[in-house]
């Protein structure tokens, strides 16, 4: 697919300078000569700018910065951004004032939280503003985020149970007792094109919002081949049979830690039997009928979310743009 590379968080070709990780007297040096160090608050990038003016970008500070007082002494190196060293660090130890526990988080979050260090700045949920983050602080926002994640849910020894340690810049835990060595997890998932013809799969999980619905995804399975995840996930959700199976593009997730792996498949069987512990809903619709999801008009779907790699795969199937 020529295309594949422009989805979201994807293409920037940042430098990750895997040397530096291993090099704490250059990353030293980069910080004392004032290299800039994004926050982030329980996975919310710090932002300068607001969406509803057109403009975002990720909002960088000096070592040493107030709103860096909350931060642990790791941070996580997340490589050379044209000539630039760049480095991530967790505040999540700062409490604001006025935090909505019942939104923090949630699938869309819209609250914003701005420290009274930084006043001209928020941090803001990344899905809300990602479409609107140039590529490159796309993929950084979505690197921090993902390996920040990862050293929060994974701070324990999976070999012995012991507390582990950071190491190479965020890029590494090493087990102080029993000397194993952990690296950030990256989950595989399937997304599925299923066609027939003139038309498309779709399916909505429970808890979604209302009338939204999206490619069928899950994740790959230990030793199990792309296409043949492809294939059981859409027969498990759906019954819907599937043949040939492509590759199309791939988009990094960081909601946790998932690769998503953009597929096409032609559907040998249009029947749907949905299966309620997979999904709630499922539907084909044909090209017309996404046109109208698209532009906001059709009855029962709402459009595709922008910067999802199923927005993107839509898209480029309606614009025939797959090969």
């Amino acid at each position: 697919m020529q295309r594949a590379e422009m989805v979201t968080f994807g293409g920037s070709g940042l430098d990750r300078n895997a040397p530096m990780r291993r090099d704490p007297i250059a990353r030293a040096k980069a910080l004392a000569d004032g290299t800039p160090i994004l926050a982030l608050w329980r996975g919310k990038p710090l932002i300068a700018g607001d969406p509803a003016d057109g403009g975002v970008a990720l909002a960088w500070l000096p070592k040493g910065h107030p709103v860096l007082a909350s931060s642990g002494p790791d941070l996580v190196f997340l490589g050379i951004d044209n000539g630039t060293p760049r480095f991530a660090a967790d505040i999540s130890g700062w409490v604001p004032d006025d935090v909505d526990e019942a939104q923090v988080g949630a699938f869309l979050d819209a609250t914003v939280q701005v420290h009274p260090a930084a006043p001209r700045f928020a941090f803001r949920e990344l899905r809300s503003i990602m479409t609107g983050l140039t590529p490159r602080d796309a993929e950084l926002a979505a690197t921090a985020r993902a390996v920040m994640n990862w050293h929060k849910t994974h701070g324990f020894c999976s070999r012995c149970g012991a507390q582990s340690v950071m190491v190479d810049a965020g890029w590494q835990r090493s087990c102080p007792v029993c000397a194993a060595h952990h690296f950030p997890r990256t989950d595989p998932v399937v997304i599925m094109l299923i066609t027939h013809g003139d038309k498309v799969l779709l399916g909505r999980s429970p808890g979604w919002p209302d009338r939204m619905f999206s490619l069928l995804a899950g994740f790959v399975e230990p030793g199990e081949t792309v296409e043949a995840a492809v294939r059981r996930e859409v027969f498990e959700e759906t019954a819907v049979r599937v043949g040939a199976v492509t590759y199309l593009a791939s988009q990094p997730w960081p909601y946790p830690a998932s690769l998503m792996l953009g597929c096409r498949g032609e559907a040998i069987s249009t029947d749907i039997t949905v299966d309620p512990t997979e999904i709630e809903d499922a539907l084909w619709l044909d090209r017309s009928a996404v046109l109208e999801v698209f532009a906001g008009t059709h009855p029962r779907v709402a459009p595709a979310r922008s910067g999802a790699i199923a927005h993107f795969l839509l898209e480029n199937w309606l614009a025939d743009r797959l090969d």
